[in-house]
């Protein structure tokens, strides 16, 4: 592709220089009428020549073009910068920060839940699973521990505690600092705190630059300790069509009718795809020097590295081919723990440098 771009651009620059630097002197050919028709000759023939090449290259840039989009591998790899992965025996802890009913909290428990269950069945009717979904993230390990030429780390994550904060302590207008706060109330060793913030609540950013974040803080313990968090807001009334997508309308580009969510909540299952993405960006990433691409302050992660991908066959506007339950008509493509259905982002597959998806 680069050298068709360039060489499109050559040829567009041969264009503008030929016609310049050949233009006639009007005074000499009102003296020179045969000298006249000869450059005139000579140009339209020139010319000619010059849109048979332009169109040549217009073909040939378009099944470049094609072909290209055909290649398997679109995404260069996340370079992993030698740093720890999230890994132990984890606990994920949920503070409720704001008014969440007690279904919209079994949603988001369910579904930490999910991503280590299990069932007799499970290769017959829960396929394909949460579980498996998480499974790619198993890859990033493998990997690093290749990489530093010893055993590979793992991680096993449980549904730890779960603390209610809804009378709102902080106020109901958050900076970074506060959730950083917030996320100091959970466990601060072998723990992720994940600060999930109601509808009714704004937080520094939310719907303008992000739908979440992950990070981490200095913790309490011994010198040096630090703990990983996470915070993802309920979209529903201040920005779903940023953050609940494709549950609603985008706010911008490609407009196709919303899909109905798996769980019929459009914020809660529009966290669910944010807290699966920061996840897995958590584990891969957690202290800012693992496995990411781009700016360390502005990293693209296991998820974000497949933006709007849901299943085989997305495009701008597209999820992707997903799953339908026939009840409800929620679209999923993973199973869950207690009977649930999720829609979950695609994840960035390290062994095959491309985005892989459940369905």
């Amino acid at each position: 592709m680069k050298l068709d771009l360039k060489a499109s651009v050559s040829l567009s620059s041969f264009h503008h220089t030929l016609y310049f630097s050949h233009k006639p002197n009007l005074k000499n050919i009102k003296n020179h009428y045969f000298h006249k028709s000869s450059l005139f000759l000579i140009f339209s023939k020139m010319l000619k020549l010059f849109l048979f090449l332009s169109l040549l290259q217009i073909c040939v840039s378009a099944r470049n073009l094609a072909s290209s989009t055909e290649e398997p591998n679109q995404f260069k790899l996340l370079k992993y910068h030698k740093g720890a992965l999230l890994s132990g025996k984890i606990s994920v802890n949920l503070i409720w920060y704001g008014n969440f009913k007690p279904s919209q909290r079994a949603i988001i428990s369910d579904f930490i839940t999910s991503l280590t269950h299990t069932s007799p069945t499970s290769k017959t009717l829960h396929q394909p699973s949460v579980a498996t979904w998480w499974k790619t993230t198993e890859k990033y390990y493998k990997l690093a521990g290749s990489a530093k030429t010893s055993a590979s780390p793992s991680l096993t994550l449980s549904l730890g505690k779960q603390i209610l904060d809804e009378s709102c302590s902080l106020g109901k207008s958050l900076t970074d600092k506060d959730i950083r706060k917030l996320a100091s109330k959970g466990d601060q060793r072998d723990a992720v705190n994940v600060v999930l913030t109601s509808a009714d609540v704004a937080v520094q950013g939310f719907g303008m630059s992000r739908c979440g974040t992950h990070g981490h803080a200095r913790g309490l313990g011994k010198r040096g300790s630090k703990f990983a968090y996470i915070w993802v807001g309920n979209s529903e009334t201040q920005c779903p069509g940023q953050c609940a997508w494709p549950f609603h309308a985008p706010l911008y580009g490609p407009q196709s009718p919303p899909l109905v969510a798996p769980n019929n909540d459009v914020g809660l299952d529009g966290m669910v795809i944010n807290l699966a993405s920061l996840l897995a960006g958590t584990a891969t990433n957690p202290f800012g020097n693992g496995y990411y691409q781009g700016p360390q302050n502005a990293p693209l992660e296991a998820a974000s590295a497949c933006p709007g991908v849901y299943g085989k066959g997305a495009y701008p506007g597209y999820a992707g081919d997903l799953l339908v339950d026939t009840t409800t008509g929620g679209s999923f493509n993973a199973y869950g723990a207690n009977g649930r259905k999720f829609l979950l982002p695609a994840l960035y597959d390290p062994s095959s440098s491309k985005c892989s998806t459940m369905v």
